[in-house]
């Protein structure tokens, strides 16, 4: 099979999200395209395609291994996240901007064809709108999470402008799924919910009942990767920012759908230091650039993404690979 992107590198591939976007990548173009890394093993369920155990803050290594299998697409989704990110704040910086200085190096010298690199709701601050926060807008982040996803698209942008490497990026909001357990950010609280709902009908949340986030399912979180990768690059005024979002909810909104489905379904909230971290967050997203620019227009909302998920999650459990 021919891979009309090339030969596809996905760093971060046991991610949340990278080991769900590896899965989908192999379907549509086959798993002798597509490329895994990461600097853990993957999944025993990953697709049977090459890997390589790679360190994102190894410029040479990362050279080597697009030349290697003479890849011509990176989705770089190697990154330490919110939570994980405020616990060491020196490795956060690490990871995330010298791994997307070095993939956006190789791409400006290899001369790859194309680089997908994911920012984040959490690039926004207390100073930004909370309520249909604009693309364009006051970017004054306090987390070395933020810090670091603001950078990025800044250094991505400018390899666009500067260098002419074609760059694209979504902020992405909370990202939900029953693929890969919850991964070190501010919003696992929305899909650990979920798993403790069907396996024990309680969770404890370490957010408040009222705090209000901007979410989306991974099926609209691949969707939206894969409409942008597809975009025409000159249609595109923005590149690597845009907002997307596909609906916001609180936990105590979320309780209530899932007691649609598990009517006994339990909630208990004891705040932590994440609370902080999600008071500094936008509550909602204006993503209509990106409805403009490459027509974006998300699937699911909350009762559509709850019913799938309880669906999943039930049956798994009962097959006895719940997993969690």
């Amino acid at each position: 099979m021919i891979c009309k992107e090339g030969r596809i590198l996905i760093t971060g591939a046991s991610g949340q999200i990278g080991s769900e976007l590896l899965h989908a990548l192999c379907r549509k173009h086959g798993p002798d395209n597509v490329i895994a890394a990461d600097i853990q093993p993957l999944a025993a369920n990953a697709p049977a395609c090459p890997f390589e155990s790679l360190d994102v803050t190894q410029a040479e290594r990362i050279e080597e291994t697009i030349k290697k299998h003479r890849v011509e697409t990176v989705y770089h989704l190697a990154a330490i996240l919110s939570a994980n990110g405020e616990k060491n704040p020196q490795l956060a910086w690490s990871v995330n901007m010298d791994g997307t200085y070095n993939v956006l190096e190789a791409a400006r010298k290899l001369g790859l064809s194309r680089v997908f690199i994911p920012s984040s709701i959490a690039a926004f601050g207390p100073e930004t709108p909370r309520v249909f926060t604009p693309q364009d807008t006051i970017l004054k982040p306090k987390t070395m999470y933020g810090l670091t996803k603001v950078a990025g698209e800044l250094l991505a942008d400018y390899y666009v402008n500067r260098f002419g490497v074609d760059v694209r990026g979504c902020r992405f909001p909370g990202i939900i799924s029953h693929g890969a357990l919850p991964g070190g950010g501010t919003t696992d609280y929305a899909v650990a919910i979920y798993y403790e709902a069907v396996k024990y009908g309680r969770y404890s949340c370490f957010l408040g009942p009222d705090t209000r986030l901007p979410m989306m399912y991974m099926p609209d979180c691949l969707k939206s990767i894969f409409d942008l990768m597809s975009a025409d690059f000159k249609n595109l005024r923005h590149h690597c920012d845009f907002n997307v979002t596909a609906m916001s909810f609180t936990p105590a909104e979320q309780a209530a759908e899932i007691r649609r489905h598990i009517s006994d379904f339990e909630i208990v909230y004891r705040p932590d230091f994440r609370q902080a971290i999600a008071d500094s967050w936008p509550q909602s997203l204006d993503d209509s650039p990106a409805r403009a620019e490459w027509n974006w227009k998300p699937d699911y909302d909350l009762a559509a993404m709850t019913a799938d998920m309880i669906g999943v999650l039930t049956k798994r459990l009962a097959e006895g690979r719940l997993g969690y």
